[in-house]
């Protein structure tokens, strides 16, 4: 446990993050200086941030403090101040620790959007360059994949509607689908095992469906974009479940105008022709199948009952089916992988060529069965936990991969806690790009999210220019999302009126 004091409360987030990225293996708390922490606290760092001075000051060790003046008058001007607040604090631990942060201070999930409201303000690629590097102290690497991804976002969007305004009076449709074969080790999302739910699918089936009736009386005279239904595990359903649904859809909203139509057949177990057949007769376009991993070690590991051979399988059948747009995920840091293990899957996807790749580093997520396990013992933590992966080296691996298939990256996003302290980037052949991945983590126009666990999202363009965001969610738990539908429902009313 490494303890921090802090002077000002209002900065114990940023604060925590930032640590926390140059800690990944530690827990880190930021306390109060006026507060009394646990009796064998002994802080590591003590961080001050005054009306004329920021300082750090490592604790334990004699001869370490760093502190720099700044100007009179910025302390006044909290988002300042906080930005300069972080950068001294990730000079001082650069200093401490002698190792430096791929994104800088960024801790935060859409470092692309930093670069794109550089651009929309017009600057040209070399000033967004230079801004990420200067102001968040970016690696000159990570400042230009962000600005190239931004400039390839903004090409996309532009072909959807010219300006933030237009954009704006589009939406896109999500349908959260929260049932999957099995559970996965890493994953958190809202996931019910299908073996033990198979009764709840025709109730949550009915309380989707007027959400749907919702959608098109709400949203009857917008331009609709994309479709993206996920999970959980769509596929889950049968291929007459997922015929009723999304005819529903069909037939209850205008999808005269989308884009995309999205369904995440991710797990190669819950994938057959029958099911391929009626997505596509139904005008879905794209879809995923996420081996994740071609190591059948790793996979029996993590939970995922489908092998290697069955995920190539599926992707072939999808092929037959007359997919063009298949996305593919895979996790680099998986519990027990070195660097062969991931070069041994990067060649299975080389070979398979899909049309989109988005690749994740791993990241811990709260409510996953690998944090639960890696909290509960340090001989499971020693075991699970991977330091043989070189993240940068992986990484770029990556990136070759994508280019000899022909994949350029063209969405990013970051997690907490993420491995290497590095990124989730999508590579994609030319108009292959997943439009709903980047309207989605732009938060550029409202994202109407039906099912459980899901969150939707209300873009309100303000006089200025700038997006007002505001977010409304959905019962977690199944039983209550189905019994509280209507409820559901005024909370999306309320929002979007």
């Amino acid at each position: 446990m490494i303890y921090v004091t802090i002077n000002d409360e209002s900065f114990i987030y940023d604060v925590h993050s930032l640590i926390k990225a140059f800690y990944p293996a530690e827990d880190i708390r930021v306390i109060p200086d006026n507060q009394d922490g646990p009796k064998d606290m002994c802080p590591k760092f003590a961080v001050y941030a005054g009306s004329d001075l920021i300082s750090v000051k490592e604790c334990v060790s004699d001869g370490y403090s760093r502190s720099i003046t700044i100007s009179n008058g910025l302390y006044d001007d909290r988002p300042a101040y906080k930005s300069e607040l972080k950068r001294q604090l990730y000079n001082a631990l650069t200093e401490y620790t002698g190792h430096s942060l791929p994104w800088g201070t960024l801790t935060g999930i859409r470092p692309t959007k930093l670069a794109m409201n550089c651009l929309l303000h017009g600057a040209d690629e070399a000033k967004a360059v230079s801004y990420m590097k200067d102001y968040y102290l970016c690696s000159d690497k990570k400042a230009h994949l962000a600005t190239d991804i931004a400039l390839r976002e903004r090409r996309i969007l532009h072909g959807i509607a010219d300006n933030a305004a237009a954009l704006a009076t589009g939406y896109s449709l999500y349908i959260g689908i929260p049932f999957c074969p099995s559970r996965c080790m890493y994953c958190s999302f809202m996931s019910y095992p299908i073996a033990t739910h198979t009764k709840a699918i025709a109730g949550y089936i009915e309380a989707l469906k007027k959400e749907i009736d919702y959608v098109a009386s709400a949203f009857g005279g917008r331009r609709l974009d994309s479709i993206y239904i996920g999970g959980g595990t769509p596929t889950t359903l049968s291929a007459a479940q997922l015929s009723g649904l999304i005819g529903y859809v069909i037939d209850r909203v205008d999808i005269s105008t989308i884009r995309e139509f999205t369904v995440e057949a991710g797990r190669a177990d819950s994938i057959d022709r029958e099911k391929l057949t009626v997505l596509k007769e139904l005008g879905v376009d794209r879809i995923s199948v996420n081996p994740q991993t071609f190591n059948e070690e790793t996979l029996r590991l993590i939970g995922r009952k489908a092998t290697a051979a069955q995920t190539i399988e599926a992707y072939e059948l999808a092929r037959e089916a007359g997919f063009d747009n298949i996305n593919m995920d895979i996790i680099l840091g998986l519990p027990g992988e070195d660097m062969d293990d991931i070069r041994y899957t990067l060649r299975n996807v080389a070979c398979l060529k899909p049309d989109d790749l988005t690749v994740h580093s791993l990241a811990l997520k709260r409510g996953s069965r690998l944090a639960e396990i890696l909290t509960e013992s340090k001989d499971a933590c020693d075991k699970l936990r991977n330091t043989d992966i070189d993240y940068e080296t992986a990484m770029t691996l990556t990136e070759e991969t994508a280019a000899s298939i022909g994949l350029k990256p063209y969405y990013l996003y970051r997690q907490k806690n993420i491995s290497g302290n590095l990124e989730n980037t999508g590579y994609a052949a030319a108009g292959r790009e997943g439009i709903y991945n980047i309207l989605m983590m732009e938060e550029v126009q409202d994202i109407v999210a039906c099912g459980a666990g899901t969150v939707s999202k209300h873009v309100a363009i303000q006089p200025d220019g700038s997006a007002l965001i505001t977010r409304c969610d959905t019962h977690k738990d199944l039983k209550l999302y189905i019994n509280d539908i209507d409820m559901m429902i005024e909370r999306k009313k309320k929002m979007y009126a």
